[in-house]
């Protein structure tokens, strides 16, 4: 394997619109979300499991792979537009589920919701959304529910249940959480959610241990202890049976979990290190798409997570298996810079530089995009 030098860096003059004189790019929107970001949070938000190691290589493998453009086609337009479980999405990305979107922003979920709304893209609402699941379908987005694995199955019914009524149009469990993984930053911080922001899909007093503030415990780590349960093959089988809604299973890396899962009725999986919040030591997603990709050819969609920060990113996954790709961090970045506008901000960069690389590979359409070929790099430590 090769490894290539370090390319010229181009400088771009900034964008205009709502996030003023920020750098272009995603990397600007990061810039304007940490200036406003309280320091706890934004290590919340950013920070990784353990020494972070899987955290970094989520990126640095992303990075090197390198796809082979097709030149001579005489494509000059692009279609971003297909289809993400049965619906209509106007390019292959969703917004990943993420916790308590209220510490970056007073609206919360709700800001998120109708963004994504208003971009064609699915927005998946996290078991511990700061906004309640009726509020956020009320804004009209296609919106999919994540369940964490809970110990009440009591509780995991009834959220399925409040889903399905309130017209979810997916159910995605997260199978890769059985507890949170030692994310040291918070431990460092003492981490605790502050009274304003709750876990507004659970009962009264279910998150008081989120809220706890002791030196040198993170209290949502605390919290989810005491919430969640380990969770089997029986239980996955159980939900299938229990649910109509479309289901997917987010937090596979193994090829042989990914096949049971689709064995079990999973419409789709998500190869998901967790955007390396879980186990510090495991591959990068991308590593292995390919792999799950091929395991469930046939018998389920396969989406990506962890590290995706480009158009480009989404293209990789697209040539190596998958069928779209959630966005986490980005869309917190566009929530603390600048609310609504901000999120929308993040996803009209990567629909644009999705399109864009897509004319540059010479592909008329995301089918096109599958078929690129792969070339993978070694990158410098």
């Amino acid at each position: 394997m090769t490894s290539p030098g370090s390319g010229p860096v181009v400088e771009a003059s900034p964008p205009s619109g709502p996030l003023g004189d920020a750098p272009p790019g995603l990397a600007g929107i990061r810039s304007a979300a940490r200036a406003v970001t309280d320091p706890a949070v934004w290590d919340f938000i950013e920070g990784g499991s353990g020494a972070e190691t899987t955290l970094a290589a989520n990126r640095a493998a992303l990075d090197g792979v390198a796809l082979l453009p097709r030149v001579l086609t005489g494509r000059t337009g692009s279609d971003l537009s297909g289809r993400l479980l049965g619906t209509d999405a106007a390019m292959p990305v969703a917004v990943a589920p993420m916790a308590y979107q209220c510490l970056l922003h007073p609206e919360g979920e709700l800001a998120v919701a109708r963004a994504a709304r208003a971009a064609g893209v699915p927005f998946v609402l996290s078991t511990l959304s700061s906004r309640p699941i009726e509020a956020v379908v009320a804004t009209e987005a296609d919106v999919w529910f994540q369940l964490y694995w809970l110990r009440e199955q009591a509780l995991a019914d009834e959220l399925v249940a409040r889903a399905e009524d309130s017209g979810c149009r997916a159910l995605m469990v997260t199978v890769d959480v059985p507890a949170m993984g030692r994310r040291w930053r918070d431990v460092r911080n003492g981490f605790s959610l502050p009274s304003h922001v709750r876990a507004a899909n659970l009962g009264p007093g279910l998150d008081d241990r989120a809220h706890r503030s002791t030196p040198g415990v993170s209290a949502v780590a605390d919290h989810t202890r005491s919430l969640f349960g380990v969770p089997t093959l029986r239980d996955l089988e159980r939900l299938r049976r229990r649910t109509s809604l479309p289901l997917v299973v987010k937090g596979v890396l193994d090829a042989r979990d990914a096949r049971r899962a689709a064995e079990c009725g999973a419409d789709a999986v998500v190869v998901s290190n967790h955007g390396g919040r879980q186990f510090d030591g495991a591959p990068p997603s991308i590593a292995q798409l390919p792999s799950v990709a091929e395991a469930v050819a046939g018998l389920c969609a396969v989406l990506l997570d962890s590290g995706i920060r480009t158009g480009t990113d989404v293209l990789r996954a697209l040539a190596l298996g998958a069928s779209g790709v959630l966005v986490g961090r980005p869309v917190l970045w566009g929530l603390a810079a600048h609310g609504e506008k901000g999120v929308a901000e993040v996803l009209s960069v990567l629909r644009d530089e999705l399109r864009e690389g897509l004319l540059l590979t010479g592909c008329a359409d995301l089918a096109a995009a599958a078929d690129l070929r792969v070339r993978r790099w070694a990158v410098d430590a």
